[in-house]
């Protein structure tokens, strides 16, 4: 507890209030005993009135006055001429005198202290003013122990009542400092380690949400920090492997260009009516690679913006996926099958989703056509509570071990004679760029399984 912010808190808080009730303490035991003082100087003044009615007193009666009063003797001045005396027998001589008629606080201060340290009983002369006037002075003689019992058991009572109100005030400022302080720097600690676990991922930059000004001020230069690392980290990646994504657009492009050179060419050959079904789908494919071109200057100068997040229709876009990959490839025998739900959409990017089932697609299709024999793609999709997950399966011979090692790492995991290798880097980067995972998960004789999960959230939790 003494390593942490709200540890460290309590505890000196407990001891700064402590400190400040002992500060307390000095002057309260000062004005305690000159209030013991005072009492005993009023028991006298009342005790000495017996002697104005009858100026003999039974001496059993006097010792009994004089005991109530807690004094040896009684001298009251009412007057020049006339002095009322009680009087017993003194244990000793009296030690010191103190006058509380115009006695200044620090002289009450240093004598209280003098007192309280002083175990010894002492016979001690007090002089006082009467209560109402009554005279002019009184004063009286009494033994100081019991006068420093009383003192110290004060002194007991005022520090057990000092260390209550300083943990009451300690807990009450720890969690009013805690709600107020400790939480909000907490949250701001742990957008900090969730953006360090990725800070790839635009979306774990922190929003500003602090209703402390000085808070508020720290989570702007956060984001700005953040927001500038985030580039930074994008332009050093795209500075060392320029080369590398210069393959990957060519390798899409390439791809996306097929496509369309293969409806162009079923256009021209053919008079079928299907043609103006499959005219969308070249405009499509087309249009797709003119964005491609348009972004290549951007990859390079590190300005390829983040996914635009959306929400797709998932069916749609696996039907136009599987209708470019069956008329790519109409002389083997694959078939494709999608098992997705037609309400199911997903926050994604249409256009880099689109890029990635087709890069997994395609290499299940090469896979199997590589064989020679027949084989089936098959696309599932479900939804979880807090991600929505896509399987892609295929019957084909599954990837070689180098293959599994390298899976992707650009130029080493090409599954077959020939190709780069970059289907799968390329696919898994736009799936880390939105936050989710592309896995293997298995690979063997009987086909392969990747599977892909987007979460739903938006990063912050």
């Amino acid at each position: 507890m003494i390593h942490s912010l709200s540890g460290r808190l309590l505890i000196l808080t407990t001891i700064f209030v402590m400190l400040a009730e002992v500060l307390i303490f000095v002057p309260s035991i000062a004005r305690f005993r000159e209030e013991y003082m005072l009492t005993r100087l009023e028991r006298a003044q009342i005790a000495s009135l017996a002697l104005l009615a009858d100026d003999m007193l039974d001496p059993e009666l006097e010792e009994e006055l004089l005991r109530n009063a807690e004094v040896f003797n009684v001298v009251l001045r009412r007057d020049e001429a006339r002095e009322l005396v009680l009087a017993s027998p003194m244990p000793r001589s009296v030690s010191q005198t103190y006058d509380l008629r115009d006695a200044s606080a620090t002289v009450l201060i240093r004598d209280a202290l003098l007192r309280l340290f002083s175990p010894g009983n002492e016979v001690v002369r007090v002089i006082g003013a009467p209560v109402r006037e009554a005279g002019l002075l009184i004063e009286v003689t009494m033994e100081t122990a019991p006068l420093r019992a009383a003192m110290l058991d004060y002194g007991i009572r005022i520090l057990m009542l000092s260390a209550v109100i300083s943990v009451i005030t300690a807990v009450l400022l720890f969690f009013a400092m805690r709600a107020l302080l400790l939480k909000p720097i907490k949250r701001v600690a742990g957008h900090m380690q969730r953006y360090a676990a990725a800070p790839e991922d635009a979306r774990r930059i922190i929003v500003p949400s602090a209703g402390v000004t000085e808070l508020r001020e720290a989570e702007e230069a956060l984001k700005t920090l953040q927001t500038d690392l985030t580039q930074a980290l994008k332009q050093k990646e795209r500075l060392a492997q320029l080369g590398s994504a210069v393959s990957k657009i060519s390798h899409d492009l390439r791809n996306i260009l097929t496509s369309a050179q293969l409806f162009t060419d079923r256009i021209e050959m053919s008079e079928d009516p299907t043609v103006k079904r499959m005219a969308p789908k070249l405009v499509g494919s087309i249009t797709r690679a003119v964005h491609l071109c348009e972004s290549t200057l951007a990859f390079g100068k590190a300005e390829e913006p983040g996914p635009t997040l959306t929400l797709v229709r998932l069916a749609e876009l696996v039907e136009e996926v599987i209708d470019g990959e069956r008329f790519a490839d109409p002389d083997n025998d694959i078939s494709f099958a999608a098992d997705v739900p037609a309400g199911l959409s997903v926050r994604a990017d249409p256009e880099q989703l689109y890029r990635v089932l087709t890069n997994l697609i395609r290499n299940a299709r090469q896979a199997i056509a590589a064989t020679g024999k027949p084989g089936e793609i098959h696309l599932s999709a479900q939804e979880a509570s807090a991600e929505w997950q896509i399987t892609v399966t295929d019957t084909g011979p599954g990837l070689p071990p180098k293959a599994r090692e390298h899976l992707f790492t650009a130029f080493q995991g090409g599954a077959r004679k020939g190709g780069s290798g970059l289907g799968l880097v390329i696919a898994s980067e736009l799936v880390r760029g939105h936050g989710g995972t592309l896995t293997l998960k298995s690979s063997g004789p009987e086909g392969t399984v990747f599977d892909i999960y987007l979460p739903k959230g938006d990063g912050t939790i």
